[in-house]
């Protein structure tokens, strides 16, 4: 079992409520220069969950499960960041107003740009919930270390969900990390550059149609973990050789250029101390047994 400072990690509550479905009143034009309109970021999204395909839907930067945030006229502003920042993926959500209350659901991640908290429900909890519910995040994560591996840095990862990773040692001070993808550097795109990966995401860029058969990126589902070659998140998001980070799917594949399937990092390293290693279940929808792996009655 990995040692960690879990019992240091402050854990507190915070509130948000659904965020309603945002569009612009205009065309949108795609990577190859045709006009689209069309669902995007936001919404109680009944159909789409985590363990889903991240492509093949009529939208663009659609986010599954519920979009929740602090304030939905004021996103980027207090209560918002504080909701952004100290979301962890994992972490437990509840209902506590309306038709849906006592509703459980978890963290997936942030998506950045939209600023919101995406939290998967099941579906007969997201058929009941209104815009003006609310919703109970406990927060805990933000700080939570490796204490056997100081050179490995973790950032939006609930402990409890950590453990369930199947995280394994290699040698003195490596750990073998499952993925399902693996994400070489000359595709990551909107959001690099960021100050820093506390909340937010960014994109795997799937305009390259010979990097998308190459890499298998089509197949990438909501939820999945994957691994970023070549980029350090440790203080924002940077290209440097040999650095590897880990992070979650958050929204799906886009049509405007720059942009593709949404990735929060949970992990990072400047140094090839993380090693990736395929697994075709490493899912959090797997590990939770939620969305499409939830318990069928």
């Amino acid at each position: 079992m990995l040692k960690t400072n879990s019992k240091q990690v402050v854990e507190f509550i915070l509130q948000c409520q659904p965020g309603q479905p945002r569009a612009r009143d205009y065309w949108g034009v795609d990577h190859e220069g045709s006009p689209f309109m069309l669902p995007s970021i936001g919404g109680i999204t009944l159909n789409v969950q985590v363990g889903d395909s991240a492509f093949g839907w009529a939208g663009d930067h659609i986010e599954p499960g519920v979009s929740a945030t602090a304030d939905t006229l004021k996103h980027l502003e207090h209560p918002n960041v504080s909701l952004q920042l100290f979301s962890c993926v994992g972490n437990k959500a509840y209902v506590t107003s309306g038709a849906a209350k006592g509703g459980m659901g978890y963290v997936i991640g942030t998506h950045g740009g939209s600023e919101h908290v995406i939290i998967d429900f099941p579906r007969k909890v997201k058929e009941k919930l209104i815009y003006s519910d609310t919703i109970k995040i406990f927060a805990k994560g933000q700080g939570l270390k490796l204490t056997d591996y100081p050179d490995i840095t973790l950032f939006n990862l609930d402990p409890d969900l950590l453990k369930k990773m199947n995280i394994s040692k290699s040698g003195k001070n490596v750990l073998n990390v499952p993925v399902t993808t693996t994400v070489p550097a000359a595709c990551m795109g909107s959001g690099i550059g960021s100050a820093h990966v506390a909340k937010g995401d960014y994109d795997i860029m799937t305009s390259d149609e010979e990097s998308v058969k190459k890499y298998k990126l089509d197949k990438i589902r909501f939820g999945d973990f994957v691994a970023l070659i070549d980029h350090d998140n440790r203080y924002g998001r940077a290209y440097r050789q040999g650095a590897v980070s880990i992070g979650i799917v958050v929204h799906s594949d886009c049509l405007r250029a720059g942009h593709g399937p949404g990735v929060t990092t949970i992990m990072t390293c400047r140094t090839p101390l993380i090693k990736p290693v395929i697994d075709p279940k490493a899912n959090i929808a797997n590990l939770l047994k939620i969305g499409t792996e939830a318990p069928k009655k």
